[in-house]
């Protein structure tokens, strides 16, 4: 019979249970739930048309001997005059790749580089295989 003197146990473990399995649900759906609203985007006032920079591959071969996008022909030691030459009608803002050999040294490398940077060219990355 029941005595209203003993405290009642409380089992929770099939509360417990199924709010983990609600969390589950949730968890693995959430992501996936996406919101899409249409918005009327406003005109710009101005519109400019970007324009594609010209790439220019410089590659250095074992002999040192540099080839600008296969077309000039340089050698190392006259480099610098000739590469400010070459460059005096391209684009500051042009994106210069750099193909060296792997068997030169790092400051025949380095060097170019340095012509190339002191030219005025920043946009300039040295490639890999």
């Amino acid at each position: 019979m029941f005595s209203w003197d003993d405290d009642p146990d409380l089992n929770i473990t099939p509360l417990v249970d199924v709010m983990l399995v609600l969390m589950a649900i949730l968890m693995i759906t959430a992501p996936t739930i996406t919101f899409q609203e249409t918005i009327t985007l406003p005109d710009g006032s101005k519109s400019i048309v970007a324009k594609k920079l010209k790439s220019i591959d410089v590659v250095l071969s074992s002999d040192k001997s540099i080839s600008i996008d296969k077309k000039s022909e340089y050698k190392l030691d006259t480099f610098a005059d000739d590469f400010v030459l070459f460059s005096k009608d391209l684009d500051r803002q042009s994106e210069i790749y750099i193909y060296a050999d792997e068997q030169l040294p790092y400051k025949d490398v380095m060097r170019m580089l340095g012509v190339i940077k002191q030219a005025g060219f920043a946009n300039v990355s040295l490639m890999t295989k």
